[in-house]
C-alpha cells in the first residue's frame, strides 16, 4: 500500500483492510471486486491483485498458512526477495536480512565506503547476512531500515550512526555523490491518472460501456480503451472484446 502512497493515506485504508479481511481466508474467499473496492484509490492496484492472488494459493495449495520459509514465501504472487525475507525475519523470526534501498546504502558505506550504486546488489546482500543478529532478526532488520531511512541518508547524517566507528565512509572521509534528481512524469493528463480514474469509476458501479466512460471522464475513447486494456492485462478489470477493441459499447467490469 505504501507504493506511490503517503503514510498518513495509508494508515486508515490498511486498517479498514484488514478489518474487512482480517485473515488470509477472509481475504481468499473475497471477490476480486470486493479487494480492489477495499484497496480505494491507493496506488498500483496489481498489488491488490496478487496479494488476492497469493491469498488464494495459501489457502489452495498450503493449507491456509502462510509460509515461514523465504523460498516458500517467494512462490506465491507479488512476493519477491525483499517482502520474503520481511515476513519471514518479522513475522516468524527467521534469520534472513531483509535489504531494501536504505540497507543496501548502509552497508555499501559502512563495509565497502562507497554509494550502493557502485557496488553489486548480490555483494550487499551477503553483507547485510554477515552483519545480521540472527537472535532477534525482527527488530535487527527494522532498525537497519530505520537507519538508512533517517541517518544514513543519500545525505548522511554520520554525526549521529552508531555505526559510525566501523564505517569506512566515514573513516575514510569520503562524501556522498550529489543524488541525480530524477524528474517524475506528470501526473496529471497521464495514462496512470487515466487508469485511476476508471478504476475509480468501476469501483463506484459496475459494469460500465467504454464509451460511457470515456464521456464521463471526458476523455477520448482510445485513450480510455488505452486505459483499459493495460488494466485488464493486469487482472484488475474485466473487458469484452469490443472494450479491448475500443468500441464504444464494450464493456468493462471489475472482476468476480
Amino acid at each position: 500500500m505504501l507504493q506511490q502512497t503517503q503514510a498518513a493515506r495509508v494508515v486508515p485504508a490498511f486498517e479498514a483492510f484488514v478489518a474487512r479481511f482480517p485473515d488470509v481466508g477472509t481475504l481468499a474467499t473475497a471477490s476480486r471486486a470486493d479487494v480492489l473496492r477495499a484497496w480505494g484509490r491507493l496506488g498500483y492496484p496489481r498489488r491488490a491483485v496478487a496479494l488476492h492472488r497469493a491469498a488464494i494459493e495459501i489457502v489452495q495449495r498450503l493449507g491456509g498458512d502462510v509460509p515461514r520459509d523465504p523460498a516458500a514465501l517467494r512462490s506465491l504472487p507479488g512476493v519477491g526477495d525483499y517482502t520474503s525475507a520481511a515476513i519471514a525475519s518479522i513475522a516468524f523470526g527467521a534469520p534472513v536480512a531483509a535489504v531494501d534501498t536504505n540497507v543496501r546504502r548502509v552497508w555499501a558505506r559502512v563495509d565497502f565506503g562507497a554509494d550502493p550504486d557502485t557496488v553489486s546488489a548480490r555483494v550487499l546482500a551477503d553483507a547485510a547476512a554477515a552483519w545480521l543478529d540472527p537472535r532477534r532478526p525482527d527488530m535487527w532488520n527494522q532498525a537497519l531500515m530505520d537507519l538508512g531511512r533517517d541517518v544514513c541518508r543519500p545525505a548522511p547524517r554520520c554525526e549521529r550512526c552508531p555505526l559510525r566507528s566501523w564505517c569506512r565512509f566515514e573513516t575514510e572521509g569520503r562524501r556522498a555523490q550529489r543524488p541525480t534528481m530524477r524528474r517524475q512524469p506528470r501526473y496529471e493528463g497521464s495514462m496512470r491518472q487515466v487508469r485511476g480514474r476508471v478504476l475509480h469509476l468501476l469501483q463506484e458501479r459496475a459494469p460500465r460501456t467504454l464509451g460511457g466512460m470515456a464521456r464521463t471522464l471526458e476523455t477520448p475513447v482510445p485513450r480510455v480503451a488505452d486505459a483499459v486494456r493495460g488494466l485488464h492485462g493486469d487482472g484488475v478489470v474485466t473487458a469484452s472484446r469490443a472494450a479491448l477493441g475500443g468500441r464504444d459499447g464494450g464493456r468493462v467490469a471489475l472482476p468476480d
